[in-house]
């Protein structure tokens, strides 16, 4: 028998709990049920975002939110601002392109995160810009760019500021609403705990006065009409109903936990892997600005891209491997979500066994030991005698 652990960045596990709402009957989505259900899930995604504007569900993986924020906020021959560090920031060009907008694009090296005075810079030389696009937590490299830094310059403009915060709502402390974001959006398969199928997007009122002058066609993805229907604790199309059953109980989770406490077990989960990294002598691929939701690390000299697969098929430990130029090259491991300390002492003991299984150096348990330092600070205090 090989028990299962998956500590990829998505889909990441899900609680017990979870799946059993998940598995409960099912009821028709146009009942007093349904509407209850939903008004109590929805205020509880205000909460999350830290916003007083609607949360609008989708029933859509989360590159559906990044396709809605964009053709609701735009028009054709737009111009558009991409910050392209990663496989997902590449993804914000396509979607753009692909709607006859004009692509201006900030190329990062990947691994690092995006200079915020680069962003000023291209709004003074382009200041008709509709949007500037850019991940909080870039997944495929493990960047965090600074979203902060950034909406203070959007915030001065009429150029909306678009976050995909798909590995970061839930992760780190994202307030929508005091930050000045003007749309963020998130999927259900990260940190919020679910299997895939639902995205979450978040407009400004800045974002949605935008909205009603915005010219690209939608249908399925226009939010005014979504927003009407979920104003009413509906939905415009059919639900996906099981998961928001799901989601009803993962957010119940995460505020019995406190956001505050959920930030701070994200936080220590990754400076421990980041240790248990550094500790066996391998190199970070986003050494200075690291994401509290996953760590990628190089892999060493002489052990193949392939060990992902063999963690993964052989030993029952699931990692991710690199996308793009760092396919081959890195090893990525999440720690976000339903992820917690013995799951990175997991993760240590399996990246050293595995390097140890192809033939290379490595001490063992100096992963894990550097790991297990910093995790002692989330453990209880010892009961009194």
């Amino acid at each position: 028998m090989i028990k299962k652990y998956l500590l990829a960045p998505g889909p990441t596990p899900v609680p017990e709990s979870v799946l059993l709402a998940m598995a409960q009957p099912i009821f028709h989505h146009r009942t007093p049920q349904f509407e209850a259900l939903f008004a109590e899930t929805a205020k509880a995604l205000q909460g999350l975002f830290k916003t007083t504007q609607d949360v609008i569900v989708l029933a859509s993986s989360g590159t559906g939110a990044m396709e809605a924020a964009v053709v609701n906020t735009t028009s054709p021959g737009d111009r558009v601002l991409v910050v392209n560090g990663g496989k997902f920031g590449e993804r914000w060009g396509k979607i753009a392109a692909g709607y006859g907008l004009v692509v201006d694009e900030i190329a990062v090296e990947w691994g690092t995160a995006v200079d915020p005075a680069a962003i000023a810079k291209a709004l003074r030389e382009r200041p008709e810009t509709k949007l500037v696009l850019v991940q909080a937590s870039e997944t495929s490299t493990t960047v965090l760019h600074q979203v902060a830094e950034i909406a203070k310059i959007t915030r001065a403009t009429d150029t909306l500021l678009v976050v995909d915060g798909i590995t970061a709502v839930g992760v780190l402390d994202l307030p929508m609403d005091a930050l000045g974001i003007d749309v963020l959006v998130t999927g259900s398969q990260k940190a919020l705990m679910l299997p895939p199928g639902l995205a979450f997007v978040a407009l400004s009122e800045k974002a949605w006065k935008a909205a009603a002058a915005a010219q690209q066609p939608r249908f399925y993805f226009d939010l005014k009409r979504e927003r009407d229907n979920q104003q009413k604790h509906t939905t415009a199309w059919t639900p996906a109903i099981s998961l928001i059953f799901g989601l009803h109980e993962a957010l119940r989770l995460l505020f019995a936990e406190g956001l505050d406490n959920v930030f701070a077990r994200h936080d220590r989960l990754a400076r421990a892997t980041r240790a248990g990294v550094r500790a066996l002598g391998l190199e970070l691929v986003a050494p200075t600005a690291p994401s509290p939701a996953t760590t990628g690390l190089y892999l060493p000299a002489g052990v193949p891209g392939k060990i992902v697969g063999y963690l993964r098929d052989a030993v029952g430990v699931t990692f991710a491997g690199g996308q793009d130029r760092f396919k081959g090259k890195i090893c990525r491991i999440a720690h976000l979500g339903y992820i917690g300390s013995f799951d990175i002492v997991t993760a240590m003991a399996a990246l050293e066994m595995g390097i140890a299984a192809y033939g290379r150096p490595v001490t063992l348990g100096r992963g894990v030991g550097a790991a297990q330092e910093i995790l002692l600070e989330g453990m209880p205090a010892v009961p009194a005698a």
